[in-house]
């Protein structure tokens, strides 16, 4: 496992904010088998269940505790590391907190970013650093084709603005202070990411495992809004190919955007994503809502083709794949009281996927 990536992360110090959250503790745990050391700095713990303390990861990395928004704090803290690679995750990742606290919502994804990229300028260690944002950082206007890098950014909403303007601040600050300097800085857009462990409020995987595991009904909500499904090991896979190649030091990736998302097959709308999850946990019931509920638009694809061009990252598992990998961790969780080996069992699997169809990273 240490040899994948080229085994660039073996030894190394890799700082991951927000590593309590969903879609951190998997990087963590990741980072963890490659051979990293690592150091988490997140506000909480954001759910209860939590894959973080599920995985009892404060036992096997540097569990921090602080606010994004405190510069001095954050600059304290990875100052003291020394870390040679940044993963920024800390965000409000849900789409109806942001709309309820619209000021928190700008002062996390916006000046949270721009407290990493400040800390970045002051830390001599820095080699890498990834500033994870959202697919949601385009305006959409819900075309059928893919955004594409070079798309306008905007949003209606205050999450989508808000990671728009980290994507506009990040530029900013690659163009005025790092572009010239030894840190080599990008930003990755991926949305719609599932996997076992993800209680978070308002998505509907979470809405189903909570219904299902209490033999109750799935009240399915926009069951006709089509996402880019996508397991949660898919971008992260993309996150450390390119903060790998990036370490290698092919400059022509330093200050670059990169969307990572799945294949077109696996764009399919919520009620595909439930039919397709009675594959694996049977005999469940759903239905859907009188009238569509939310803030988020029905239609959002990504165009990955730079991905592929410069990164040669393609996603590995098709639509089936994601939900029963998904769905079947849940059910391990719920019914078997599964061991913290499910997760590591996964990371082993979706490898052994990549390697089998010749993935350049998994070699």
């Amino acid at each position: 496992m240490q040899n994948i990536f080229q085994g660039i992360f073996k030894g190394k110090k890799v700082f991951v904010t927000g590593h309590t959250g969903f879609k951190g503790s998997w990087l963590a745990s990741w980072l963890i088998q490659l051979g990293a050391e690592v150091k988490g700095y997140s506000i909480d713990i954001p759910t209860e269940p939590s894959h973080f303390s599920f995985l009892k990861l404060e036992n096997h990395m540097i569990d921090s505790r602080g606010d994004i928004k405190d510069l001095e704090n954050l600059k304290k803290e990875i100052q003291s590391f020394s870390p040679e690679f940044i993963f920024h995750m800390a965000a409000m990742p849900i789409v109806n907190d942001c709309l309820e606290r619209p000021r928190d919502a700008f002062e996390t994804n916006l000046m949270g970013s721009v407290n990493i990229l400040e800390a970045v300028k002051h830390t001599s260690s820095v080699k890498v650093v990834l500033m994870i944002t959202s697919d949601k950082c385009y305006e959409n206007v819900e075309w059928e084709y893919g955004y594409r890098e070079t798309d306008r950014l905007g949003g209606k909403d205050p999450y989508s603005a808000s990671k728009a303007c980290a994507e506009i601040a990040i530029h900013a600050y690659y163009e005025t202070y790092l572009k010239n300097s030894s840190v080599k800085i990008a930003s990755v857009r991926a949305g719609n990411v599932i996997g076992g462990g993800d209680w978070a409020r308002d998505r509907i995987v979470a809405d189903l495992v909570r219904a299902w595991s209490n033999s109750g009904t799935l009240q399915m909500k926009n069951p006709h809004s089509t996402r880019p499904w996508q397991h949660v090991l898919e971008p992260l896979s993309g996150y450390l190919n390119l903060a790998m190649q990036m370490s290698l030091g092919k400059d022509a990736l330093d200050g670059e955007a990169f969307n990572l998302g799945p294949n077109s097959d696996v764009i399919k709308s919520v009620e595909d994503l439930v039919l397709e999850s009675l594959k694996t946990w049977k005999g469940q019931e759903y239905k859907a809502t009188a009238k569509p509920t939310g803030h988020e638009s029905r239609l959002l694809k990504l165009s990955c083709d730079k991905a592929l061009a410069r990164l040669g990252w393609t996603p590995v598992l098709n639509f089936s794949e994601t939900i029963e990998m998904t769905i079947q961790w849940y059910k391990n969780y719920y019914e078997k009281s599964v061991s913290t080996q499910q997760t590591h069992a996964d990371i082993k699997r979706y490898v052994e996927l990549a390697v089998e169809r010749g993935l350049p990273w998994a070699k």
